[in-house]
Order: structure tokens, then C-alpha cells, then sequence
């Protein structure tokens, strides 16, 4: 055996950034998979399976504090059988474990440290430990399992029938427009006035409910609550220290309640959130700030966050050199040795720099004065100081950048790009959300084809990295790719990305639980889970089947195919009763079902792509808020087929269902027909 292996475990052979960050450490660390199933089986240890991911700083801290040092190593090596898995290449496991761990404890978070039998069943769990608390609680576990073991599995067993309870109804009722008066009550009881946000510090960037309230805000007699609190809170985000206001982009959430402090990693899942509820809030406001801060973290993505292959990166680390924040903040000395008196000016003014600062070590985190207007950013002097300080910036040793590239996010930032595309009118949008989805299907889609007799995957990889595809698609990268699919095709119009979208569709129905009417989270043709649970309200991204019922209903409007609407009817009927209890959490189910509820409009556009009235049309939908509403133009959908051009000039169809009002081609009929 060479050398080197005895210097490293066995993530060593793995593709994971996150695994790979635990190489070196004295921990006999397994991969989730059969050869550490079968050792828990064969000497009868219990497994310690600890789940995390590249950019958690307190998965740094406990790696630093326990998994790198010989005391722990000798315990857990001993006693225990340890498993590594990276929470973004198996959200799978992660949700099983992570909701046994708040059945537990009421809560969770990452790192997330939990103990199974070697069977896989959990019987205890929790997040982060110190050092010295992880090694009584390791050794307390192994004396518990060396005298009581029957008791512990019989522990486990029960846990596990908590997990197979039912959420759904079939036999619920889908909720009316009323519902949306009671969601608007919740937010107002619990929104920031002053700052924006809803609820206390740690503030997280809700999209989902912004985006949802934009939707709320249309409806009558709703005031003018939806709109201010979704404006307050944009502006208060991108003034604050959330905002990357020399790099673009949003860091991962607020450690205060003024968005100034954040803990500063980015995700490539906020972003194109975030970028999302910013071109919709443009929409509707024409607020040029919306506009351009949709622009610039757009722009981050292009420059920092695209791989040279076309697929999007997963997220950049909150720390470097050891220090969370360094890479990001600068004392005041730094700022004047770096600007000329002008730009200091400037810049100290702009963002309110001091001696003191505003955050560790005297250091000044970039978080825009309430005094100052958004537009000061074109002051010349201004951009001449970011443009300086940016370059300096890039000199500093950069945090580290996860470079896997997942199908789901990958799938929300074709979604982002799309729309950027469609609204702010820039080719770069366009090309790459289009190349971001070729390279998904050349490297991460096997198809029908590529399957193997007895292959134990979907046709459809998860996770991209170093030449490798791996691990099978969970919904959420079917959900979320399905949808920006759909996107791209309201871009570009290109039918091969409806195609796609609707082979995804069909492929997904592998995941489809007929008894509850609902979409399993994972695939069914998995061998490693305990249990599939159902993906049923938002976290830090939208629910998997909330964004199918969307999807469902799009396809729909494209296709007259009438399984698709059948299928979107009956989820909602699954979580109706679900929705009503709970509100909050629901947010993207509420926005498929304000889509449901609107009669979408499908809108047939019948000319020359490249004619100046098409054009007119496009921008005009592009240009405003019309959420609940598909567009297709020219051949390969069933939408245009048999709809002719009106004496040769471009028709304006809209339709409901299957049913078309008469076509017109003067745009301010079409305006008319579009807002009735």
C-alpha cells in the first residue's frame, strides 16, 4: 500500500469538495454506501453519521475542534463506524436524518451529527458539539449501546413510524382566493417595519414569500401592505451589508435584524432566488435599483460562479485565511491607502465607514448610509473606488468555491438567467442559461439510451464534477430543471427545451405516490434510504412539489394535454387542508395555487420571430408583471399549432385552456386582453 494512504482516509477517492475537506483527518471516515452498511452490520457498531456541506462554518469549527484531533479519532474509531456524507450531493439522506434530529430536538442545522443502528435507523441526535461535550456524549452512546442495545433498536423502530405518518388528504378540498387574506394577516404580524424581513435575527432572505406577496398584491382590496413590505425589504437587503456591493450577489443570511452583519457565504441557490423576486419587484415598480441589482449579482454569477463547460458552481465559503468575513471587509486605513482623497470621500460617506467599524477587529463590512440614494452608485468617483478596491480585493486569498455543479440549482439559475434575459434584454442571460442547460443534458443525462438493465439510478444525474456524474436525481432536480426549461423556452422559443422538459416530466413519474397524490422526494429505485419522505413546504429553497404543480400546469397550457392539469388538481387537493393549517411554509404551493386559481393565460404569439411587431408584444410581456400567464411563439408546440399570422402581420392569441379568444395584432388590444 503506498504511503499516501495511510495519510488519508477513505474520502480521499471521493469527488466531494465537502468530503475531500475531511481526507486528512485521523477519522476513519466512511462514504455513505454498502461497504460502511456492511461493516455496522458485520461488528455490530453503531454508526456516527455526520452531514454537512463545503461552506457551513460550524462544519469547519467541529472539523478543527474534534475530527482532526486523535482523541476523537481513537473513540469514534473504536467504537463507532463513520460515515461523511455532503448534504447537496444527497438531500435524500439529509432530510431523512436532519427530520428525525428536530423530531429529537424541536430544531436542526449543519453540521448535523446523528447515531444509527447498523440497520440505519436513528436513536439520537444533534448538531454541533464542542470537543470535550462530543467526547462524554460518544462515550455515554457506547456504553448505552454495549448494555441496552434492544432497547435502542426498539427506540429507532418507533422513531421510524413517526416518519411514515401521512401529511396529505386526498380527499381535501383546494383552498379559494380567501386564503391569501390570511396569509397577508401572517406576514403583517410578523413583518420589520424598520428594516424589512420577517421575524427576528438571524434574518434569511425569504424569496418565496416576496415573490408570493408581488402575486397578493394584485388581488383587490388588498391595500397597500404586499407591495411595501416586499420594497422594504429588497431595499433594506441590497442597501445593507447582505449585499456584495463591489462583487454583486447576496451573501447567505443575516446575522442581525438590519441585514448589515451577514454570515457570509453564497449560495448559488439564494442568488437566483433573489435575482427573481428583484426582476419581478421591476416589473411591477419599474425601480431601476431592482434592476440593477438583478444585473449585477447576475453578472457575479457570470464572472465568478460558471464553469468553462457552461454549468453553474454551487457556492462560494464564508471564510478564508481562517477568519470568516476577511475576504470581504477593510478598515479604514486600508480604504484611505487605496483611494484617492475624492473617492475616500466618498466611499466613507456611501457606506458609513468608521475607526471603530462594524464588525470584528475594526473592520468595516460595504453597508450603504439610509441617507444616501441608490443611483449615487454612478457617481464617476464611486465606480472609479469600486473599481479599485475590487481589483484589490482580487489580489486577497479567496474563499473557497465548491465547484460541483448540481442539476436543481443549476436548474433555478436557467430559471434566473432566462429572466434576466427576458427582462433586462442582455444576450449574456440568454446564453448562458442556454449553455447551462446543454451542459446538462450532454453530461448529466443519460436518457433512456444511457440506462443500463437493472440500473439502480433515474436517467437523470444529480451531481457534476471532475469528469464525473453521479448519484441519482432527487425531484427537486427534476422539479427545478423541468421549470427552467420552461423558462428557457419563453426566451428563446426554441422547442427542444420543451421537449426536454416534458421527457423530465414523464421520467418523474417514477417518484409519484398514487395513494397520497403526491411526488416522493427520492428516487424509488434506492437501495440506501430507510424510508422516502415527501418534499411538501419550502426551506431554504421551494418545495419540490410545489414547483411540480407549477410545472404541471405550464406544460399544460403548452400542451392541452389534460393528465397534466388533472395531475396539478389533484396535488393541490392532497395539500389543501395541509396549506390552510400551516400558511406560512407553503409559499410556493400558494403561488401554483394563485396560478390555478388565475386561469393562466396561454398566449399563442403568431409571426416572424425577428418582426418588429413580435418584438413589440414580447417586450411588452417581458416588461411587465404577468406572473400567471405562458407565451410560446412559432412552431413545435401544440399552443401555435393551426393559428395562422392575420393579413400577414403578427396575431396576439390568448387562451384558457384550450379555448382561444379571437386574435388580434394591435398591441394595445393585446394589452387589454392580457389584463382583463
Amino acid at each position: 500500500m503506498p504511503v499516501f494512504y495511510a495519510l488519508m482516509n477513505r474520502l480521499a477517492h471521493e469527488k466531494s469538495p465537502y468530503l475531500l475537506q475531511h481526507k486528512d483527518n485521523p477519522v476513519d471516515w466512511y462514504p455513505w454506501g454498502d461497504e460502511a452498511f456492511e461493516t455496522s452490520r458485520r461488528e455490530n457498531r453503531p454508526i456516527f453519521l455526520s452531514i454537512g456541506y463545503s461552506t457551513c462554518h460550524w462544519c469547519h469549527v467541529m472539523e478543527k475542534d474534534s475530527f482532526e484531533t486523535k482523541e476523537v479519532a481513537d473513540v469514534l474509531n473504536r467504537y463507532f463506524v463513520s460515515i461523511k456524507v455532503d448534504r447537496e450531493e444527497r438531500p435524500d439522506v439529509d432530510q431523512i436524518y436532519m427530520d428525525a434530529v428536530v423530531g429529537m430536538l424541536g430544531h436542526g442545522g449543519w453540521p448535523l451529527s446523528v447515531f444509527l443502528t447498523p440497520d440505519l435507523k436513528p436513536f439520537y441526535g444533534g448538531t454541533f458539539y464542542w470537543k470535550t461535550q462530543f467526547l462524554q456524549l460518544l462515550q455515554a452512546l457506547h456504553e448505552v449501546w454495549k448494555g441496552d442495545e434492544p432497547r435502542i433498536r426498539a427506540s429507532a423502530e418507533s422513531m421510524l413510524a413517526h416518519f411514515q405518518q401521512k401529511l396529505t388528504s386526498k380527499n381535501g378540498n383546494i383552498p379559494n382566493e380567501k386564503i391569501f387574506a390570511h396569509l397577508l394577516k401572517q406576514y403583517e404580524q410578523s413583518f420589520d417595519a424598520n428594516h424589512g424581513g420577517f421575524g427576528r435575527a438571524p434574518k434569511f432572505p425569504q424569496s418565496m414569500a416576496l415573490s408570493l406577496l408581488l402575486r397578493i398584491d394584485r388581488s383587490p382590496g388588498k391595500g397597500e401592505a404586499p407591495l411595501q413590505m416586499v420594497e422594504t425589504t429588497l431595499k433594506k437587503m441590497a442597501y445593507g451589508g447582505m449585499y456584495d456591493h463591489l462583487g454583486g450577489g447576496f451573501h447567505r443570511y443575516s446575522t442581525d435584524d438590519q441585514w448589515l452583519v451577514p454570515h457570509f457565504e453564497k449560495m448559488l441557490y439564494d442568488n437566483a432566488l433573489l435575482v427573481v423576486s428583484y426582476l419581478e419587484a421591476y416589473q411591477l415598480t419599474k425601480n431601476e435599483m431592482y434592476a440593477s441589482v438583478a444585473r449585477e449579482t447576475l453578472d457575479y454569477i457570470l464572472r465568478d460562479m460558471t464553469s468553462s463547460q457552461g454549468g453553474f458552481f454551487s457556492a462560494e465559503d464564508a471564510d478564508s485565511e481562517g477568519e470568516e468575513g476577511k475576504f470581504y471587509v477593510w478598515t479604514k486605513q486600508e480604504l484611505k491607502n487605496i483611494l484617492s482623497p475624492e473617492e475616500f470621500r466618498l466611499v466613507e460617506k456611501v457606506y458609513e465607514i468608521t475607526e471603530q467599524g462594524n464588525f470584528e477587529h475594526h473592520t468595516n463590512i460595504l453597508s450603504m448610509s439610509k441617507d444616501v440614494n441608490w443611483s449615487i452608485k454612478q457617481d464617476p468617483f464611486l465606480q472609479s473606488a469600486h473599481q479599485k478596491l475590487f481589483a484589490v480585493r482580487k489580489k486577497r486569498i479567496h474563499p473557497s468555491k465548491d465547484d460541483k455543479i448540481l442539476t436543481s440549482w443549476n436548474g433555478l439559475m436557467i430559471s434566473a438567467m432566462a429572466k434576466g434575459y427576458q427582462v433586462l434584454e442582455d444576450e449574456r442571460y440568454l446564453k448562458a442559461a442556454q449553455q447551462a442547460a446543454l451542459f446538462l443534458r450532454n453530461t448529466l443525462y443519460v436518457g433512456a439510451s444511457g440506462a443500463r438493465p437493472g440500473d439502480c439510478q433515474s436517467p437523470l444525474r444529480r451531481r457534476y464534477r471532475d469528469g464525473e456524474a453521479k448519484f441519482s436525481a432527487t425531484l427537486e432536480d427534476y422539479a427545478y430543471l423541468i421549470s427552467g426549461l420552461i423558462d428557457l423556452y419563453e426566451s428563446d422559443f426554441n422547442a427542444q427545451w420543451i421537449e426536454w422538459a416534458l421527457l423530465l416530466q414523464k421520467e418523474a413519474e417514477a417518484f409519484w405516490d398514487e395513494e397520497e397524490k403526491v411526488f416522493f422526494s427520492a428516487d424509488p429505485r434506492a437501495t440506501d434510504l430507510i424510508v422516502r419522505k415527501k418534499d411538501l413546504h419550502d426551506g431554504a429553497m421551494p418545495s419540490a412539489n410545489s414547483i411540480s404543480i407549477l410545472n404541471l400546469q405550464r406544460l399544460y397550457a403548452l400542451t392541452f394535454k389534460e393528465n397534466y392539469r388533472e395531475k396539478a388538481e389533484q396535488m393541490l387537493q392532497a395539500l389543501g387542508e395541509v396549506m390552510i393549517r400551516h400558511l406560512r411554509g407553503f409559499e410556493s404551493a400558494f403561488i401554483a395555487l394563485d396560478f390555478f386559481l388565475a386561469r393562466p393565460k396561454a398566449i399563442a404569439i403568431v409571426g416572424e420571430k425577428e418582426s418588429s411587431s413580435t418584438k413589440d408584444f414580447l417586450r411588452y410581456l417581458r416588461t411587465h408583471f404577468l406572473p400567471n400567464k405562458v407565451v410560446a411563439l412559432g412552431e413545435g408546440v401544440e399552443l401555435t399549432k393551426a393559428r395562422p399570422m392575420l393579413d400577414g402581420k403578427t396575431a396576439f392569441y390568448i387562451c384558457e385552456g384550450n379555448v382561444c379568444k379571437k386574435p388580434t395584432t394591435d398591441l394595445e388590444e393585446a394589452r387589454k386582453l392580457t389584463n382583463n
